[in-house]
């Protein structure tokens, strides 16, 4: 059977236990709706959307009358919308659960179902095990009603406001919160007009990208237009996600043709964002763990005093040294934004190294590629501004900090269960020494409390590895770290030599894994 995890359900799209399909999908929410109730949540507002996949209308239809029959006051988002509006209107209506229909940057053969609870976060255990059981549990036939029957329900009309469109209304406010934040966290330091190239890979982010940044003040912004419309082909690319080889060529190549500044790329669900910048040789894509400092380096200048920032164990280490410089709080904690967005109390900013960035965990409490995008416009239009640009930044961060080189293999399997079993192998005989040198050796399935997962860390002098098996992809997943001291910017050329002499052979090790 597919089975229910933090991260929802996800699966290709076929009929049977084992794929995405009406009767899964309505298991899986009667089971919620049963899960719910028994805490007391019954008759509660729950927030359905859905991306443009094959399939998501008719699943969050589904979804939504399910919902409704057995008691609950069901929001319905009036076309296919980026995934961090769920989980913004989740918290804007104090909504009991959201439920976002999507696969994000799977292939297209896939669909999904993504569970949000506690004020718009991701699930965590052991709520999903708790949901999965209910799952079990339900018996034929389920239920179905209108969700619309009954008009809308007064809770839903108090905090929108009366006579407007719930769902529209809540768009709104999304814009006009997200366009705020150059000012909440930019200052009103100057800022230079700018150009921006972005794609949205076919999904469902184009033009609420493109409507949040010239409520911002971006105006100057040209679309990839093959990529631009829904399309649940994704004809374009391989695999629609900004990470994969190939997946931004036509992004890069627009920003090169117009003169971009900055180059953007949402995932489909616009739940992730990744940033082209141009350099002496061209026009490149940050690494998420880049961008990841620079946006944090952002919040954390106009932050309040011991604000709290957080990354993941396999995300680079840069973050928690610049937050100590900006005299801030650190946090670390298993991949995945249903943890990051518990890390802490005065949590500010978060991201983890897959290109996913939470800019406003008070308003959005997960990743929000939309979000992200505008404070890197806002930050580029600052540095422009002052004659400076992100490469400058990075290099100030390697001088300053130690240059943070960082890699990743990503091993593509037949099923999901081999990256598990591939970890379990290395785990019964892990290497004394990588690439020549003596490692140490961190299971982290052996770790108490929170911190526990099936991960491997090997850690050297200047070096690190942290291997894991995805949870929503057949990949084994190797992050590599290598770190090397900046005397001044004439040794950075040095440095970058010598850190990609190091990862090269990361990489060797972890290809004949």
């Amino acid at each position: 059977m597919l089975r229910f995890g933090t991260a929802g359900l996800r699966g290709p799209l076929q009929d049977g236990p084992d794929g995405m399909n009406v009767d899964t999908v309505s298991r899986a929410t009667a089971g919620l709706a049963d899960w719910l109730r028994g805490r007391c949540l019954g008759g509660g507002v729950v927030v359905v959307g859905r991306d443009a996949r094959n399939g998501s209308a008719e699943f969050a239809a589904a979804t939504a009358e399910i919902f409704a029959a057995a008691g609950f006051s069901v929001l319905t988002l009036p076309r296919p919308l980026p995934t961090p509006l769920v989980a913004f209107a989740v918290r804007e209506l104090g909504a009991v659960a959201g439920v976002q229909i999507t696969a994000s940057h799977n292939p297209a053969t896939d669909n999904g179902y993504k569970v949000y609870l506690d004020g718009g976060a991701q699930l965590i255990p052991p709520a999903d095990a708790e949901i999965e059981t209910a799952i079990d549990a339900v018996r034929e036939p389920i239920p179905r009603a209108d969700p619309a029957a009954g008009g809308l329900d007064p809770r839903i009309t108090a905090a929108v406001g009366d006579g407007n469109d719930a769902g529209e209304e809540l768009v709104r406010r999304y814009l006009a919160r997200v366009a705020a934040l150059p000012g909440a966290i930019g200052g009103a330091g100057a800022r230079a007009d700018i150009r921006i190239a972005l794609t949205a890979l076919h999904g469902v982010g184009g033009a609420t990208a493109v409507a949040a940044l010239r409520a911002a003040g971006f105006a100057d912004v040209h679309v990839v237009a093959e990529q631009f419309e829904p399309d649940p082909a994704f004809p374009t690319v391989a695999f629609p996600n900004p990470e994969e080889p190939g997946a931004t060529d036509l992004l890069l190549t627009l920003a090169d043709r117009v003169g971009a500044d900055l180059a953007i790329a949402l995932d489909p669900d616009a739940d992730r964002c990744a940033i082209g910048v141009p350099t002496p040789a061209g026009w490149r894509m940050l690494r998420g763990d880049e961008t990841g400092v620079l946006l944090g380096d952002r919040v954390l200048r106009t932050a309040p005093p011991d604000a709290l920032v957080a990354t993941t164990i396999v995300s680079s280490r840069l973050l928690s040294k610049v937050a100590t410089a900006r005299g801030a709080r650190y946090a670390e904690t298993l991949t995945g934004f249903k943890w990051l967005a518990r890390a802490g109390d005065g949590l500010v900013y978060a991201y983890e190294e897959a290109i996913g960035h939470c800019v406003d965990p008070a308003a959005v409490r997960d990743k929000d590629g939309i979000s992200a995008a505008v404070v890197a416009a806002d930050l580029v239009a600052a540095l422009k501004a002052a004659g400076r640009s992100l490469i400058d930044e990075l290099d100030d961060y390697a001088v300053e900090f130690g240059l943070h080189a960082g890699d990743q293999v990503s091993l593509r399997l037949a099923d999901v269960a081999d990256g598990a079993a591939m970890v379990a192998r290395l785990r019964a005989a892990p290497p004394d020494e990588i690439a020549g040198a003596p490692v140490k050796y961190t299971d982290m399935s052996q770790v108490r409390g929170r911190m526990r997962t099936d991960a491997l860390v090997f850690e050297g002098s200047s070096a690190r590895i942290v291997i894991r098996p995805s949870g929503t992809e057949p990949k084994l997943k190797c992050y590599l770290e290598v770190v090397e001291p900046v005397d001044d910017r004439a040794g950075l050329s040095a440095a970058r030599t010598s850190a990609a002499q190091q990862l090269s052979a990361l990489r060797a090790f972890c290809e004949q894994l």
